[in-house]
C-alpha cells in the first residue's frame, strides 16, 4: 500500500528510544490541537501492512448528523436528503423543521425502509430521529455485492424473457426487485465511507481499505445493470410476443450479456490472483463476441415496424451496457489482484 502526500502536508518525525526498548514518536501539535489531543489522551494504532494509522480513542463511536428539512416540500428530495446523510456514515440522523407534515413522515418511513439498519427510534411534533441499529461487524461488504449479483443478473435475465413472451406479470416483478438492489447498494456505499473515516471500521469488517473501495466500484456496476433490467421490463409492458430469429438472438445476446459480468465477479472474488486474472481477462475478451451478436440483433430488429424496431433498439443498447459494466468491473478485478508496489 503507498501514502502519498505533498510535501507542504507532510511532517517528518526521527524515531527515538527510550528505556532501551520503546519507540517513541511525537505528534504534530497543530493535527494533536484540532483532535483534542492533549497530555493523558488515549490513542489508537491502526495496522494496515505497511502503514500505521493513528486516530484519536472517542468515548462514543456514534456519529450524529442534523438536517433541516423545512424546504424539502418534494418527496423526492427528502428521500435524498435520508439516503445521502445514511451514505455518508451518519450513525444518528436527526431531521428537523418547524412541524413535521404527515406527508413528510410517510415519506421518511418509506425512505427508512429502503435501507439496510435504519430505524425511526424518536418522533415528535418537530423532528425525527433514525438511527442504524448495526454495528459495522454485522456489516458484510462480501455478502452484500454476492447479493447484489444474484439478483441483479436474475432481474436482466428474467427481463429478457419476459419481453420475449410478453410475460407482464414477470416484467413487474423484475422492477420491484430493483429496490432490493437499491438497498445493498446504499448498504455498500455506507461501509465504504465509514472505512475511509475510521480505520477501525475497517478491522472490524475484516477487509483492507483497498477491497472494499473495489468492493464498492462493482456493486455501482451491479446497481447500473439492474437499472438496465428494470428498463428492459418497463419496455416488455409495451410490445407484443416477440418470435422467430428475433426471440432467438435476444436470447443470445442476453446470454453472452450476463456472461460478462459473471465471470468478472468471479475474478474480483477469486482468492488466488492468476486464476483472478485470467477471469478477468476472459470477461473483457467476451465483449467483442457480444459486440458482433449485437450488430446482428439490430439488424435483424430494423425489419420489425418502426416502433417495435425503436424498443428493441434500447434493449440492444441496455445489454451492450450490461457488458461494459461487466468490463468495468474486470478492470477493477485486475487492479486487486496486481502486486502492491
Amino acid at each position: 500500500m503507498v501514502s502519498c502526500a505533498s510535501h507542504s502536508d507532510m511532517e517528518t518525525r526521527k524515531v527515538q528510544v527510550t528505556g532501551g526498548s520503546t519507540y517513541t514518536v511525537s505528534l504534530p501539535k497543530e493535527w494533536a490541537t484540532e483532535n483534542d489531543v492533549s497530555a493523558g489522551s488515549i490513542v489508537e494504532f491502526h495496522d494496515e501492512a505497511d502503514l500505521l494509522l493513528l486516530s484519536p480513542q472517542r468515548d462514543d463511536d456514534h456519529v450524529e448528523g442534523t438536517l433541516d428539512i423545512s424546504g424539502l416540500d418534494e418527496e423526492h428530495e427528502l428521500t435524498r436528503a435520508v439516503m445521502t446523510m445514511y451514505v455518508s456514515g451518519f450513525d444518528v440522523i436527526r431531521l428537523e423543521t418547524t412541524r413535521i407534515t404527515p406527508t413528510q413522515r410517510r415519506v421518511i418511513r418509506d425512505a427508512t425502509q429502503g435501507l439496510v439498519g435504519l430505524e425511526v427510534i424518536e418522533e415528535t411534533a418537530d423532528h425525527v430521529v433514525l438511527q442504524d441499529l448495526l454495528d459495522s461487524s454485522e456489516l458484510s461488504v462480501h455478502n452484500a455485492i454476492t447479493r447484489m449479483r444474484l439478483v441483479a443478473l436474475t432481474m436482466l435475465d428474467d427481463a429478457v424473457e419476459a419481453l420475449i413472451e410478453d410475460d407482464d406479470e414477470l416484467a413487474n416483478d423484475v422492477i420491484q426487485r430493483d429496490d432490493d438492489v437499491d438497498r445493498l447498494w446504499y448498504m455498500v456505499s455506507r461501509v465504504f465511507r465509514t472505512v475511509l473515516r475510521n480505520p477501525t471500521a475497517a478491522n472490524e469488517i475484516g477487509f483492507p481499505r483497498e477491497t472494499v473501495f473495489d468492493y464498492q466500484s462493482s456493486a455501482r456496476q451491479l446497481e447500473r445493470i439492474a437499472d438496465h433490467a428494470t428498463k428492459i421490463a418497463n419496455l416488455a409492458l409495451e410490445l407484443d410476443e416477440i418470435t422467430g430469429e428475433t426471440a432467438s438472438l435476444l436470447r443470445e445476446l442476453r446470454e453472452e450479456a450476463v456472461y460478462v459480468p459473471e465471470t468478472a465477479m468471479d475474478a474480483l472474488l477469486a482468492e488466488d490472483s492468476d486464476e483472478a486474472v485470467e477471469l478477468a481477462n476472459e470477461a473483457r475478451r467476451s465483449i467483442r463476441d457480444l459486440d458482433d451478436t449485437a450488430r446482428e440483433v439490430d439488424k435483424e430488429v430494423r425489419e420489425s415496424d418502426p416502433q417495435s424496431a425503436q424498443v428493441l433498439g434500447l434493449v440492444v443498447d441496455s445489454l451492450s451496457r450490461t457488458a461494459d459494466y461487466g468490463g468495468n468491473i474486470a478492470e477493477s478485478a485486475l487492479q486487486q489482484a496486481a502486486p502492491s508496489p
